[in-house]
Order: C-alpha cells, then structure tokens, then sequence
C-alpha cells in the first residue's frame, strides 16, 4: 500500500482548520512557532499539562529552549489530570492571568489540550469561570492562541473545536464546541508517542476509532465524514497490532497517529453520538476510567443498536475486520460480534460490570446521560431516536 513511499521522518504540514506538523521530529517547528508568537506581540504564555509525560517524553526540553531562544516568559501548570475538572482549569487560569498571558500551549493528550483550549477563553472573559463554561453560562466568540502538542494518537483535539471537562461535583462530563477553540497551531510527532504504555496505546486508538465510526453515522454525516472514516479504520487495524508488539516502531506511531488526526477532522465535520454521549457518565462516575476503555466497552453495543439504519455504510467502513458484511439490516448482531472479537483480540476484555457497575447504576447512568450539559446535542443526531429505553439497553448489554 501507499503507506511504505511515505518518508515518515520529512515533516509536512497538513492544513485543516489548523495547520498540524506531522511527522517524526516535528516537535522541533515549536522554534518556528515560538518566532510567529514574538511576531504577534505574544512573549508570554501559560502551559498546561500533565504530571510527567511532557517530560519523560522529551517535549518540555525543546518547548523550554524555544522559549528561551525567543524570549518568551511562560508559566507552567502541571496537574492536569485524565478526565479534567474545572478547579483544574480555574487554577491554570489564575496562573496564566497573573503572568498576562496571551497564549495558551497544551501537551499531552486530549485531558491536557481540552483544558488549556479551557484556559485559552477563560483568559478572554475575566468576569467567568470554568463552570460558567461548561454549563453553558455564556456562548464563547475568542480564545486567545492556542499551541497544541499532542502526547497520544487518539485525541484528534489538536485539530477539532470540541474540549471536555468534568464538573465533579454534579458529575457532569460536558462537551462544548466553538470555532474559537481551534488550535492555531499542532505538533503531530510519533517520536513522542513510543513510550505510551500498552493499555494506553489500545485505549487512544480505541477513542480514535470510535470517533470515525460515530463520525460516519450521525444525520450529520457528509462523504467527507465517511471517506475519513474508512481510511482511519483500515490504518488502525493495520497498525496497532504493530504497536502493541512493537511500542517502538515509527512506522506503526505514525500512521496511528494519522489516523487519529483524521479521525478528528472526521467528527470536526460529522459530529459524534451515542458511544461517546453514554460514555461520559461512566468516566465522570469513576474518575479513573480511560476514555478509550469506557468506549470500547460501550461500542459492540452501540453497533448493535444503529446498524440496521446505517449497514451499508458500516459495512464499508468496518470490511477490514468483517469482509463478509453485505451491508443488510440484518447483520447487527454479526456485525457487533465481529467488533466485540476484534476489541478482545487486542486486548480491551472488559466489561462494565468489572469496573463495577450494575444493572443498579443503568437508571442513574442514564439520567446523566440525558442531563449533563452538551451531551443532549450529540443525542440529537444519533441515527436512530436516543429514547431512554435505548440508553438503558446500551448500557445493559455493555455490562
């Protein structure tokens, strides 16, 4: 296939609503960002990120002497945690405004960057707070700059207008989406990605792909959607086995990466819908969920559900894993089996009872679902009615 005349270490610029570096070595074009900031007038930013990989990773060394070479002040704010909260950003934002920031870099996975596209409106309304944001207090038109440097190949929110953000206390995961929110600029580099540990490469790509199968069947959903939505499907199956037995190989990190790059502008256009909307209530639950494990729990179902009105395009798009699908109404239960046996040959075996819920949580489960903030538009678009009664069957036959 075209994959092996790619030369995977020239960096190129893929240009969508932002421009993404993408390539190995492409966290050295942060000096190039860095100089386009001075010439905006911008020499002091706030960086929001994780506890540890923007280091281990070797992010932060070349962030720091990018800085450095073109005198801009920063501060940094390092207690992102997976599943972000709005404290989280509320203090990053103290810190950006005390600094008189006027730009925003993120790194790490989609926690880190949706927190700092977070920080990057709140520096613009000084009377708001993260709250006010995902409750939808106010309707956002500016965000300062903000600079993406991704950590993982799931996220796609280097690319996309979307965040997430939990507010613990009512135990809400909102998702928002402004144009606002777009990076300016996206470091794509798999050369960072190699040490993402086993469960966390399955769980990225698993994110990934479920953003191209939602992305490919909402009422939304455009030829564009859908071309994406195949390519990234056939990429992800091709490669992360690779991955998963070599954590090292470029080759596989890069069109993983890829993938989740496309996957992203995929849903940027067609918009997702159940699996993600029924997977927030899990990880706002249990704060210590991965995203991408709730939503492969989550999926066999899910197909299970819409395939009758959408088979012939899932046909395509799920081929590599199930050939033989004809593109019927008949074939949910085959074509959920066919997922379901994928997942588990990768190694994602969970289910939701063994992370603890029950049939007890469905009702409650549900009710987040259908009330927290944002998630009502995503069931909007769904490509069959998002009744309550499909909720509840969703997540009782993810249990």
């Amino acid at each position: 296939m075209w994959e092996s005349k790619m030369p995977i270490n020239e960096v190129r610029e893929i240009r969508c609503k932002t421009t993404v570096f993408f390539g190995v070595g492409a966290i050295k074009k942060i000096f190039d960002i860095c100089a386009d900031l001075k010439n905006r007038g911008i020499d002091k930013v706030v960086v929001v990120t994780g506890k540890g990989a923007y280091e281990k990773t070797g992010a932060w060394k070349h962030v720091v002497e990018a800085f450095n070479a073109h005198g801009i002040q920063y501060v940094l704010y390092n207690k992102v945690t997976p599943n972000p909260t709005t404290d989280q950003v509320d203090e990053a934002t103290k810190l950006g405004k005390e600094l008189g920031a006027r730009a925003v870099i993120g790194i790490g996975g989609g926690s880190a960057i949706d927190a700092a596209k977070s920080v990057a409106i709140l520096l613009e309304y000084h009377d708001k707070n993260c709250r006010d944001l995902y409750e939808f207090k106010f309707t956002p038109s500016k965000a300062v700059p903000i600079i993406a440097i991704n950590l993982t190949h799931g996220t796609g929110t280097e690319a996309d207008r979307f965040a997430v953000v939990s507010i613990p206390e009512k135990e809400y995961k909102p998702a928002i989406a402004y144009d606002c929110i777009y990076p300016l600029y996206s470091i794509d580099d798999p050369s960072l990605m190699t040490m993402l540990p086993r469960n966390q490469t399955l769980y990225v790509s698993v994110d990934a792909m479920n953003h191209i199968i939602e992305a490919a069947t909402t009422k939304t959903t455009n030829p564009f959607s859908i071309l994406l939505a195949k390519e990234a499907f056939r990429l992800i199956t091709k490669y992360l086995p690779q991955a998963l037995m070599h954590p090292e190989d470029l080759t596989a990190r890069y069109y993983l990466l890829y993938a989740s790059l496309i996957a992203g502008i995929s849903f940027d256009n067609g918009l997702l819908h159940f699996t993600h909307a029924l997977e927030h209530p899990l990880s706002a639950v249990k704060p210590d969920l991965a995203h991408g494990l709730g939503l492969g729990m989550l999926l066999p179902a899910v197909i299970k559900q819409i395939y009758p009105v959408c088979s012939e395009v899932l046909a395509d798009v799920l081929s590599p894993i199930a050939p033989d699908l004809l593109g019927v109404p008949g074939e949910a239960e085959y074509a959920a089996e066919a997922m379901e046996n994928w997942l588990r040959q990768m190694g994602l075996v969970e289910k939701l009872t063994d992370l603890g819920f029950s049939e007890n949580d469905i009702d409650k489960l549900t009710d987040l679902a259908l009330t927290t903030p944002g998630l009502d538009i995503l069931l909007s678009v769904a490509p069959i009615p998002a009744t309550r009664e499909v909720i509840k069957e969703i997540y009782k036959d993810s249990l």
